[in-house]
C-alpha cells in the first residue's frame, strides 16, 4: 500500500516582519499648502529650516556698533591697566595712519618714478611698499590686542596721518625721494617719543613693537633712499 501521504510541513514560529513605516506626511501650512510648498521662492532647498538668500542692506537702520572708535575692551587679559592701554592704542593709531600714507606714498612712486634711475628705484620702491605693508598689520593687530579700535579706511587716515598730502601730479625722483624721506623723518621721530612712554607705562609689547620692527625697517629704509640723492657726481679715471 502507497505510503501515506506527507505530513504537513510545520508552521513557522518566525515573528513576521513588522510593517514599513508609512511615509511621513507634509505638514500643511495654516492655509492647507505643505510647508515645502510655503517655503517655495524663500532660498529654501532640500533643507526647508535654511533661507540661503543673502540678507542684504544691513548697515541700514543699523543697532549700535561692536565698539567705538576711541575706546579700549575688557575682553583680553593683559596684565595692562585700561588708562595705559588706551594710551597705547591713541599712539599706536598715529603711528598706523602715518605708516598707511608712506606705503600707498611708495606705491605712487613705484608707479610714477621716471629718469636714468628708473629700474632701480622703482623695484626699491616697490620693496619698502611690502615692508611698510607688513608694518601696516603688525600696527593694527597690536592695537586690537590692547582692545582698541584700528583706525582702518582712507578718509579716515587722511585725517588723523601727519604727513602731508601727496599731490596727484608726477614728480621728478628726487621731489620723490624727499618727500618719502619727510615722511619716515616724522614716524621715526613720533616712534622715539611713543617708545619711551610705552616703556615708562609699563607695556613691553608696544614699546617692543616700536623699537624693533618700526624704528629698525624706517631707518633701514631712510638709509636705502637717502642715498639716491647724494651729490656724488661720476669722474673720469686718469
Amino acid at each position: 500500500m502507497a505510503s501515506s501521504a506527507k505530513a504537513a510541513a510545520p508552521k513557522s514560529t518566525a515573528t513576521p516582519k513588522a510593517a514599513a513605516p508609512a511615509a511621513k506626511k507634509s505638514t500643511a501650512g495654516g492655509n492647507g499648502k505643505s510647508t515645502a510648498g510655503a517655503n517655495a521662492g524663500k532660498g529654501a532647498g532640500s533643507n526647508a529650516a535654511v533661507d540661503i538668500q543673502p540678507r542684504l542692506n544691513q548697515q541700514q537702520n543699523a543697532p549700535s556698533p561692536t565698539q567705538r572708535y576711541g575706546t579700549v575692551s575688557q575682553r583680553l587679559p593683559i596684565g595692562l591697566s585700561e588708562p595705559t592701554r588706551r594710551d597705547s592704542v591713541t599712539m599706536l593709531n598715529q603711528l598706523l595712519a602715518d605708516t598707511i600714507t608712506l606705503r600707498d606714498m611708495y606705491k605712487k612712486h613705484h608707479w610714477q618714478v621716471v629718469g636714468p634711475t628708473f629700474y632701480q628705484l622703482h623695484l626699491l620702491f616697490d620693496k619698502h611698499y611690502e615692508e611698510q605693508a607688513v608694518l601696516v598689520d603688525a600696527i593694527a593687530e597690536r592695537i586690537q590686542i590692547l582692545g582698541g579700535v584700528a583706525v582702518a579706511m582712507a578718509h579716515d587716515v587722511a585725517e588723523l596721518s601727519s604727513i602731508p598730502r601727496v599731490p596727484r601730479d608726477r614728480e621728478e625722483a628726487p621731489v620723490q625721494v624727499s618727500r618719502l624721506l619727510d615722511g619716515h623723518q616724522r614716524i621715526l621721530k613720533n616712534c622715539h617719543d611713543y617708545a619711551d612712554k610705552a616703556d615708562e607705562a609699563g607695556d613691553d609689547g608696544t614699546n617692543d613693537l616700536i623699537v624693533s620692527q618700526l624704528v629698525r625697517t624706517n631707518e633701514m629704509q631712510v638709509w636705502f633712499v637717502a642715498e639716491h640723492v647724494v651729490d656724488s657726481p661720476l669722474t673720469q679715471a686718469e
